[in-house]
């Protein structure tokens, strides 16, 4: 009986289960080492990193200046602009204002940000060391399937994060500013954000709209598998798009822009998902086309 070159390839990486359990280690090790090293990088920098986390805030707090202070050039089409990154935020304010309530909540807070930073940073090698550890298993074409999506998911988390911070984070905090009490007498209500509290909403949103842009990723590979299909999909879409807004209403503020704006985006990933499977089905019925072909003959 003759062994195609991919199972020979296989059987050729067999080894003893020590062996892999000694690779899954050092795997690991490798892991932990990037993950304290990008751990002390951001905390080493954390101060900057939670300044530049703080730009969205500053676009707010400026729209919410100009907004009250009447000017003649920045209407509701210009805050609008300036929302959606298509126009520069103006600076009318001095500074920004955040506080923390604890004797060590900031040192905490910088602690957070720099865990969250470091699987951010090191999540290439994280994903490398992934695929290096499964390869062996993997028949060839399966290997090439595969790393696509390597890039593909950061690429897509990327796009996801850029959402939150450059459109959702501002409306989100010029939404907020603009529920303050400071024209009424003697009864003032101005926002003062705590720093971890901040940190939290920042975080939360951007794994939030990260993973959920993982969407077209994640239903490629069922379709791969063969546990989803094409059409599967399509029959589905209405019910796909109820439980999308669902989860867009439980991850974001509780404002309807916000979960439009993220809604409407996973909704356009969906559709992108049903063109990838049938592009998979499609391409599975040549290969299997080809290899009766080649019995026939």
């Amino acid at each position: 009986m003759s062994v195609s070159p991919d199972e020979a390839e296989i059987e050729a990486s067999r080894a003893p289960l020590m062996d892999h359990l000694i690779e899954l280690r050092q795997r690991l090790i490798t892991c932990a080492i990037a993950l304290i090293v990008g751990f002390l990088l951001c905390f080493a920098f954390s101060k900057q990193i939670y300044i530049f986390l703080l730009q969205p805030f500053e676009v707010g707090a400026s729209l919410l200046a100009v907004q009250k202070g009447g000017g003649a050039h920045h209407g509701p089409f210009d805050l609008l602009l300036t929302l959606t990154g298509f126009q520069p935020a103006p600076h009318a304010i001095e500074h920004l204002k955040l506080v923390f309530t604890a004797p060590l909540e900031f040192f905490f807070t910088k602690v957070k940000l720099a865990v969250f930073g470091s699987i951010v940073v090191t999540f290439p090698v994280l994903a490398w060391q992934l695929y290096r550890f499964v390869a062996p298993g993997l028949y060839k074409r399966e290997r090439y399937a595969f790393l696509p999506f390597l890039i593909a998911s950061p690429v897509l988390f990327a796009l996801g994060a850029a959402l939150v911070y450059y459109i959702m984070l501002p409306f989100v905090l010029w939404f907020s500013l603009n529920q303050q009490i400071v024209d009424a007498g003697n009864v003032s209500v101005e926002l003062l954000p705590k720093v971890s509290d901040y940190l939290s909403l920042v975080t939360t949103l951007l794994l939030a709209f990260g993973l959920c842009f993982q969407l077209p990723v994640i239903l490629t590979l069922l379709g791969m598998a063969g546990i989803i299909s094409s059409r599967m999909l399509r029959d589905g879409r209405r019910y796909a798009i109820v439980g999308v807004f669902v989860a867009a209403a439980i991850l974001t503020p509780p404002d309807p822009i916000s979960m439009v704006s993220l809604a409407l985006p996973i909704c356009l990933l969906y559709e992108v998902s049903i063109w990838c499977v049938a592009l998979i089905e499609l391409r599975r019925r040549k290969d299997a086309g080809g290899s009766r072909e080649l019995t026939a003959v």
